[in-house]
């Protein structure tokens, strides 16, 4: 049986308490290694070695010397993408297609972007009057604790590792516990290429213990958490006894609207992505969609036909276009969520049971709901799993209300061939990202988070940038003249 360690100041070493958990394979159930369960005290000695890194060379590097750095350890990682692929399919249920050609490309993608980003952190220069210079410094937050969830944890890694690094941050990592060895292995190959020891620790452990007390810890400068809105509210709550700074990606329950206008076939065929794609366990998931009513029935029948020929099967078989949920805790609150939507009178179109053929993992039919109230439960809980409520709108205002009646707003979508209506809708819509003929695309470049309780701050992009730098403004006297305010 494989074991796996705490990876601390560049070492390799036991959990404080010598405790250990299993790590569970989604699709057999099989163990896939046995992990070093950290706590309070191995997140000490992680933000201490991360502290030591930070006051050390790292913050300090040049930055194009930090740039050639991370953009050689963003090759060290394409040169094992088909070995990180499979340990993330393993660890978490995903396709091997779905990491080995999006999750794990768009995270090395990202950490290229933020090695180019090192050399272009700026200030600014103030206008001032000629007896004195105004300038600002946009500096490193410090030490970065990142809560990581478990439905793509490398790539959600990358989303925090590599702006704090680019900026200057070490970072301590808390991986789900669900799937604690992928990051694991980003962290060994950092390693291997030529990242400092303690600028990057990863402490596996339990969201009330390790979780808690990286949130809490007053020697962390700044948290960033992906997770539910539930968690978060926690984190929160937290990191605010130290009045730390913190950035939340949360849940989402979000629209996807087709007006009759729209390439039906286009839309269908995108919105199938935007709720089944890594069997639906994502935060910006389409699972309210949303279609006019003088195209419903047809569009209805088209998108269950197309849902039921979706092939389920083990995560690993390149043929396999739908893995295993994560847990037996994720399968079973999929089934409670499909059972309160028969019970409030929606229309189990198709799938909504287990799916026994493909062996003892934890896996689902893709389901669909037809005759969706905007207000029953299946409408308004974020239920995290392949299971899509289809709801009838007559107009664009029913359509904009009816979508943004909900506590979230992490992303949208809308499909129309008329222009106007698309950038009038896509205003009116309230959500962190809009997105227009397709749905659940990414961009390294492109600012991503959410609105209301669906959190706050925007990763990706050059607004991640803030997140991980704060401004110094310094003010120097040019004047011969020192202030006199007394007269002495």
């Amino acid at each position: 049986m494989k074991t796996y360690k705490l990876f601390i100041d560049g070492e390799w070493v036991d959990s404080v308490s010598g405790k250990t958990f299993a790590s569970i394979n989604p699709a057999t159930k099989e163990i896939n290694g046995i992990v070093a369960e950290g706590d309070a005290a191995d997140i000490d000695l992680a933000v201490k070695a991360a502290r030591k890194a930070f006051e050390g060379s790292w913050a300090s590097m040049a930055p194009n010397e930090r740039a050639r750095l991370l953009y050689r350890a963003a090759q060290k990682l394409w040169e094992n993408v088909d070995y990180l692929a499979e340990v993330e399919s393993n660890d978490n249920g995903l396709t091997i297609n779905e990491t080995k050609l999006i999750a794990i490309p768009a995270a090395i993608d990202v950490l290229e972007f933020y090695a180019g980003m090192a050399t272009k952190i700026q200030g600014d220069t103030l206008a001032s009057p000629a007896d004195r210079f105004n300038y600002t410094l946009r500096e490193p937050v410090g030490v970065v604790g990142a809560i990581v969830p478990w439905n793509f944890p490398i790539m959600l890694a990358m989303w925090k590792l590599a702006p704090a690094l680019a900026a200057g941050n070490t970072i301590v990592i808390k991986p789900a516990e669900q799937t604690p060895i992928s990051i694991l292995e980003l962290a060994r190959l950092l390693q291997e290429a030529g990242i400092p020891d303690g600028v990057i620790n990863v402490v596996n452990g339990y969201g009330h213990t390790a979780g808690a007390a990286l949130a809490s810890h007053p020697d962390v400068d700044k948290i960033a958490f992906t997770g539910s809105t539930t968690t978060g509210r926690l984190v929160m709550q937290a990191a605010s006894k130290h009045l730390k700074p913190i950035s939340l990606e949360l849940g989402g329950k979000s629209p996807n609207i087709v007006f009759d206008d729209a390439n039906i076939d286009a839309a269908i065929r995108g919105s199938l992505f935007g709720i089944y794609f890594a069997q639906g366990q994502v935060c910006a998931a389409g699972s309210r969609l949303f279609v006019q009513e003088t195209i419903y029935d047809r569009f209805v029948d088209e998108f269950a036909r197309k849902a039921q020929s979706i092939r389920v099967g083990h995560p690993l078989d390149p043929d396999t276009q739908m893995g295993p949920q994560v847990s037996e805790e994720q399968l079973k609150t999929i089934e409670r969520y499909v059972e309160i939507g028969k019970q409030e009178g929606a229309e189990l179109v198709t799938g909504g049971k287990r799916n026994e053929q493909c062996g003892n993992g934890f896996y689902y039919t893709p389901t669909v709901f037809a005759n969706v109230d905007n207000h029953m439960t299946i409408a308004r809980e974020e239920i995290f799993g392949p299971v899509v409520s289809i709801i009838r709108f007559t107009d664009e205002e029913d359509a904009v209300r009816k979508a943004n009646d909900t506590i979230y707003g992490l992303a949208s979508g809308l499909w129309t061939s008329n222009l106007t209506r698309a950038h009038r809708v896509a205003r009116k819509l309230k959500a962190g990202t809009v997105y227009v003929n397709t749905f659940s695309m990414l961009d390294s470049a492109a600012p991503f988070g959410g609105v209301k309780q669906s959190g706050f701050g925007r990763e990706l992009g050059m607004e991640a940038m803030h997140l991980y730098t704060q401004t110094k403004h310094v003010w120097v006297n040019l004047s011969e003249e020192s202030f006199n305010w007394y007269g002495v």
